[in-house]
């Protein structure tokens, strides 16, 4: 397999190159990738969707560091340069996302002792005590609500006050690349639309990249683009699409199987006016 190329800093945030992952064996073996290759526009929001099994969540987990893929490359943009993921051990896996990954879960994750402040500053203080930029976590925090929370321990927060947080604490480090694993999941629809008008934000006001995995078509809309996932492979990228044409792509994906491209590459379509 010939090297894979760096990323530009400027225009790609990330990049996939015939990603392999199985697990299991013999007649019982799962390939939720399969030679797929993606890659993921820096200060853009990015869904990634597919029927259940296709291996979005897997390409988030491995996209992370969070797992590792059994062939394949990934290449990260960073501040230092072009990270290429392969071959890093797990405390270097570690490192490379401490410093450079941000990550939104469905669960909120949040430390309950902690206060919420206390909480969006872990990641920074894990890193090694890195210097806090106080200007910009006064504008995160200002601009999601919190500037009033930050003393309250996450039981005496909301759910979206706390997915709120958890935000913020994606954010507060300035990572290259924030993934939000279902991050409206766990929250009723006024929530909902706000934690996704925040990651709109996060992109549109603060230059960040969002990579979000999600099921729900209505929050997908909410992307600049969509990549669709099959059985492994990437089946087509929308851009700007919306609610509806996403629902009806993903019946598509699903009712096709493994009739997506063995390439592993998409098909881009231009499925509504640009934001």
């Amino acid at each position: 397999m010939k090297p894979p190329t760096s990323p530009n800093p400027v225009h790609e945030a990330v990049r996939a190159e015939s990603l392999t992952k199985v697990y299991g064996a013999g007649d019982t073996a799962v390939k939720p990738l399969q030679e797929l290759s993606v890659s993921f526009t820096a200060g853009r929001f990015t869904a990634v969707m597919g029927p259940s099994g296709s291996g979005k969540s897997t390409l988030m987990h491995v996209l992370a560091g969070l797992d590792v893929p059994d062939s394949g490359t990934i290449t990260l943009a960073t501040e230092s340069g072009p990270v290429s993921l392969a071959g890093l051990s797990e405390k270097q896996l570690t490192l490379v996302r401490r410093a450079n990954i941000g990550f939104i879960f469905q669960a909120y994750n949040l430390v309950p002792a902690m206060t919420a402040e206390e909480n969006i500053l872990l990641p920074t203080s894990l890193s090694g005590g890195r210097n806090v930029d106080r200007e910009f976590f006064d504008q995160v925090v200002d601009r999601l609500g919190l500037a009033d929370r930050l003393g309250h321990r996450p039981f005496e927060l909301s759910g979206g006050q706390q997915q709120r947080v958890a935000v913020a604490r994606a954010l507060v480090s300035r990572p290259a690349v924030v993934f939000a694993d279902e991050p409206t999941g766990n929250l009723d629809q006024t929530a909902g639309t706000e934690v996704l008008d925040l990651l709109r934000t996060a992109v549109d006001e603060f230059g960040q990249t969002v990579i979000m995995v999600t099921h729900d078509a209505t929050a997908a809309a909410q992307a600049d683009s969509t990549v669709l996932l099959s059985d492994g492979r990437v089946v087509e990228t929308l851009h700007h699409p919306s609610a509806p044409q996403l629902a009806t792509a993903m019946l598509q994906a699903a009712s096709s199987g493994s009739a997506g491209p063995a390439s592993g590459h998409d098909r881009v379509i231009e499925a509504g006016p640009q934001r």
